[in-house]
């Protein structure tokens, strides 16, 4: 009996994911829910399991291709070892010798090209002008891809409107010719990279974004964990860090401003009574945000440990997409990496985001007198549009007045 191998459903509007690296090879051995090929899609990598033990037939697309929630990936037969089974067919002969799906063979060669061509290449050739009935697909049934379209030329354009002199009216910038002694080097943007940059584009475009700035002196929080430094670990097993004191600052000041616990739906205000915390992560292709459930309901050392074993599995790509999913408020800490100071963008919907940043010695003036003491920037960017200038300034206050006086975080956080 033979199982076919499908791109699993992987998420509210995922619709497709990449091919990033086949785990098991046509002729090998597979167990059941072993790990079969591991796909990236815009939030997470997804391993897909063999739902029966078998042996793994052709692969049905290759490392690369783009494959739609529901296509083949392959086929598992059930069977012994592959030194013990019939002689399997390399991918290039198995694609040559068996028959399509009847769908795709049948395809009268007058369908519309819109149709062989999955999501995101349709995506590709509105983005890049390029014409689908133009491009041949290199996928299962001639199907096109995202990088049939990268190498296929724009559709014709009307000519541009001329001057009086004959010169173009609009002349689009023209592409800086590459060297010829091959000193550049093209890779292929991953998954997450491209959400990221759309996400980030897509907050510039349609929040009414503004950042505002305070400094909060870290000298109590720092004395504190000095001192209760070796028993809280001794007790929960966990360091005590300050992503904990600015977790629970974050939501003593949601609870005072709600507003800033709130996104826009339409022309409606969706004010949050829970406190569902971002933590941006830092990952080798860009950044992650998983979300802290219930914030609120937890002490000290729960927040710590989960945010250590998030931030872990995101580097190490084994976060959830229901962990990466929602969120009503993020914080982002640039400071791990030297930064002074920052702009945080938007982690839309949500209309606020906290940066924190590097602790630095300053001299600050205290009583008439000039102190050094352990500063903090940190940086408050939300969207006007529901959120007013005064609130914002006002939700940075509240944070920096409970950061300077710990205490008030076990009322108010």
């Amino acid at each position: 009996m033979a199982l076919e191998i499908r791109v699993p459903t992987l998420g509210e509007s995922i619709v497709d994911a990449v091919i990033v690296k086949w785990l098991k090879q046509p002729g090998e051995q597979v167990a059941r829910n072993e790990p079969v090929v591991e796909l990236e899609t815009d939030k997470v990598n997804v391993e897909v399991p063999a739902e029966q033990a078998g042996v793994l037939e052709a692969h049905a697309s290759q490392e690369g291709d783009t494959v739609e929630v529901g296509q083949v990936l392959g086929t598992i037969t059930e069977g012994a070892a592959a030194s013990e089974a019939p002689e399997v067919a390399t991918p290039e002969a198995k694609t040559a010798a068996a028959p399509e799906p009847v769908a795709a063979a049948a395809e009268p060669a007058s369908s519309s090209s819109g149709q062989r061509a999955n999501p995101a290449a349709r995506r590709m050739a509105t983005e890049r002008s390029v014409d689908l009935s133009t491009v041949t697909g290199g996928g299962p049934g001639g199907r096109i891809r995202p990088q049939d379209i990268a190498g296929s030329q724009p559709a014709a354009q009307a000519p541009a409107p001329t001057t009086t002199n004959g010169a173009s009216a609009q002349q689009p910038p023209a592409a800086t010719p590459a060297p010829a002694d091959g000193r550049e080097k093209r890779v292929r943007m991953s998954r997450r990279r491209q959400t990221i940059a759309s996400r980030l584009v897509e907050a510039q475009q349609t929040a009414a974004m503004l950042t505002t700035f305070n400094e909060v002196d870290m000298s109590a929080i720092m004395e504190l964990r000095k001192r209760r430094r070796d028993a809280f670990k001794e007790r929960h097993g966990v360091s005590l860090g300050f992503m904990s004191f600015f977790t629970k600052a974050s939501i003593g000041a949601l609870k005072s401003f709600p507003q800033v616990n709130a996104e826009i739906q339409g022309d409606e205000i969706v004010l949050k009574e829970y406190y569902d915390i971002g933590i941006a992560v830092g990952v080798d292709d860009g950044l992650v945000v998983p979300v802290l459930r219930d914030a609120d309901r937890k002490n000290f050392a729960e927040i710590e440990r989960e945010i250590g074993d998030l931030a872990t599995r995101a580097r190490d790509g084994k976060l959830t997409i229901p962990e990466l999913t929602g969120g009503t408020f993020t914080i982002t800490n640039g400071g791990i990496f030297g930064s002074l100071l920052s702009t945080p963008i938007l982690n839309t919907p949500q209309v606020g985001i906290l940066g924190m940043h590097t602790i630095q010695e300053r001299p600050i003036a205290v009583n008439g007198e000039v102190v050094i003491k352990p500063m903090m920037y940190l940086a408050l960017s939300y969207d006007h549009r529901i959120v007013d200038g005064r609130e914002a300034v006002q939700f940075l206050v509240r944070i920096k007045e409970l950061i300077e006086d710990p205490e008030t975080l076990l009322i108010e956080g």
